[in-house]
């Protein structure tokens, strides 16, 4: 793939925290549809090549390039226009709101989302056939569902801006494996919609089960990339933990 039909691609990204350089010459790159994972132990990077490409942190220009414009340094709510939508660790819905209003809040921002689109591939309708315990709890408040429940609704309201591309930071964090796996189930669904998908996860063997492509990262830079399916474990292990290390 080349940069000039990536839907999403970096070049040579570098992020700051102030005085702290937190990634270091970034290539990464996403094409319309496809699921990419990024891996990494924590403090890898992961969560700030995310917020580096949504806005949350400044970079220059032409570090980010989105449908061939250079975007770097945009503002998030620039950025959910241009069809870039991101579901953060930790949730962060609206407590003391329902489901409904929740996913309200992201239909009553989709006319200005969606890469200046009129159609609307994420509606409630469809987002209750991929998620039916939504539409059973809509007129509950949010800090009442279980974490895995409050997932799908953190999802489905990153979906209703009309994304392009989703960025997914640790889907799995702290829910039971039946949970993960019920969410993982729709990773298809939503990339077959025509949203690229890019899944943050620590879990190796979950990343590569749903992605088409992965990128490991450590220490700020990206140590490996390639095919999900003809990456070895070995190469993988030296990649996330550094050389002489083994997964077991």
């Amino acid at each position: 793939m080349s940069p000039s039909s990536a839907l999403l691609s970096t070049q040579a990204l570098d992020a700051r925290y102030g005085d702290f350089q937190a990634l270091f010459g970034i290539d990464f790159e996403i094409a319309a549809g496809e699921v990419v994972a990024l891996i990494g132990a924590n403090g890898a990077g992961k969560s700030t090549l995310l917020k580096s490409l949504s806005g949350l942190l400044p970079v220059s220009a032409d570090m980010v390039r989105f449908n061939g414009q250079p975007v770097g340094g945009s503002a998030p709510h620039q950025m959910v226009r241009r069809g870039l939508a991101m579901v953060p660790e930790g949730r962060r819905l609206f407590t003391g709101m329902s489901v409904d209003d929740n996913l309200r809040v992201a239909i009553d921002q989709a006319p200005a989302a969606g890469a200046g689109s009129s159609a609307r591939t994420w509606t409630l309708e469809r987002l209750h056939a991929l998620f039916p315990i939504l539409k059973t709890k809509r007129r509950v408040p949010v800090e009442s569902l279980s974490g895995g429940q409050q997932q799908m609704v953190a999802i489905g309201r990153a979906l209703l801006c009309q994304p392009r591309l989703l960025l997914c930071d640790e889907l799995s964090l702290g829910l039971a494996p039946l949970v993960i796996r019920e969410i993982y189930a729709a990773v298809p669904d939503i990339a077959a919609a025509g949203t690229a998908i890019v899944l943050v996860e620590q879990d190796v063997a979950l990343a590569r089960r749903a992605s088409h492509r992965l990128y490991c990262m450590l220490e700020g830079r990206i140590t490996l990339t390639g095919r999900s399916s003809e990456i070895e474990r070995g190469e993988i292990a030296r990649a996330y933990f550094g050389a002489g290390h083994a997964m077991a």
